[in-house]
């Protein structure tokens, strides 16, 4: 009798493990965080003197900055380079195999050379620094070894050692990827301030993507204006607030005082609420459902701002009043438009 032929079973990737499998993943996770959060908080107490000549090296360097390395330290550095790049300080990448290759026409007078090894042996990087020393350029490493030999032949070190890495055999770039990083981010920032880079500079090197759009851009270019919103009085019934919302349903109603200033902001979350506590709400008026002295902005406030004022807490507002110097009513503003308007 001739055998069945089975289908061979998988598994469903969005079946749940066992709560044991559950608890052993986040045990694993929570263990890399913890150890990558450790190793930086002992890097961060290692930094010294040498952070702030490697930083003042560069402020006063005529040239660019050059950043180098091989491997996961070659990624490292690549972001370095566009991280100081979008910061104020001119960089580029240089691989460094193919530096030998005629890559090292990258190089002017000034340029500054980073070099990113773990180990502080890499072949390529050592081979590279008598070249380095021919063209003048000054050497920071950031190095995981003090001991080895890019140690004594930079001029500046910074200490990027971690104890172990974070994936249990010491064996994954982990948390030396991770401190070695964040020493790259540190003295980019270190330089950003230095050189008194502000958000107006940010956003013009930003001048694609939803961040430069929110640095460039202020609430009045994108805010609903108070006349294509739901606005009522304090005393107008609640059924007339219904009203106005869903003739302009954009998510909430200005409570305006006769005075144009604002009174409060009912949004559809409020009006839920009230249909919850009351049977009948044919009695009830704007007052007795609006949120008071809510979070306002002004019209000359970026959108980076307005994304900060939203999201930057607790709870998520969805809809900010827009109003002026005397708290008068100009306009809506939803999380929805910062990124709307930039897709468009």
């Amino acid at each position: 009798m001739k055998a069945e032929t089975q289908t061979p079973a998988f598994d469903d990737p969005h079946k749940p493990g066992s709560q044991g499998e559950n608890e052993g993943t986040l045990a694993t996770a929570r263990n890399v965080l913890v150890s990558q959060a450790n190793a930086l908080r002992v890097a961060a107490g290692r930094l010294d003197e040498g952070f702030t000549k490697a930083v003042n090296l560069i402020l006063r360097s005529p040239g660019k900055v050059i950043v180098t390395g091989i491997g996961k330290s070659g990624h490292v550095a690549h972001r370095l380079a566009a991280t100081l790049c979008s910061t104020g300080t001119c960089a580029v990448y240089l691989h460094a195999s193919d530096a030998t290759h005629g890559d090292l026409g990258v190089y002017g007078p000034g340029d500054v050379t980073i070099l990113f090894s773990k180990s502080g042996n890499t072949q390529e990087l050592v081979r590279l620094v008598p070249i380095l020393r021919n063209l003048r350029s000054p050497l920071i490493a950031i190095l995981g070894n003090l001991a080895a030999p890019l140690a004594s032949a930079a001029d500046i070190v910074l200490d990027a050692r971690v104890q172990q890495e974070a994936d249990g055999h010491n064996v994954v770039p982990s948390s030396s990827s991770t401190v070695a990083m964040a020493l790259g981010d540190a003295l980019a920032i270190a330089l950003m301030h230095a050189r008194e880079f502000g958000r107006q500079d940010f956003a013009r090197y930003h001048p694609s993507g939803q961040l430069g759009f929110n640095l460039r851009r202020s609430v009045s270019e994108v805010m609903h204006v108070r006349d294509t919103t739901a606005c009522v009085a304090s005393l107008d019934p609640l059924r007339q607030v219904v009203i106005a919302m869903s003739r302009y349903p954009l998510g909430a109603s200005a409570v305006v005082n006769p005075d144009s200033t604002l009174a409060g902001i009912i949004t559809d979350g409020d009006l839920r609420r009230a249909l919850e506590r009351h049977e009948d709400i044919r009695a009830l008026s704007a007052q007795d459902v609006m949120t008071r002295q809510p979070v306002t902005i002004s019209p000359e406030a970026s959108l980076k701002e307005a994304e900060t004022l939203m999201e930057s807490r607790p709870s998520q507002i969805s809809v900010l009043p827009v109003v002026d110097s005397r708290g008068c009513y100009l306009g809506l503003l939803r999380l929805h438009d910062l990124y709307h308007h930039h897709q468009q």
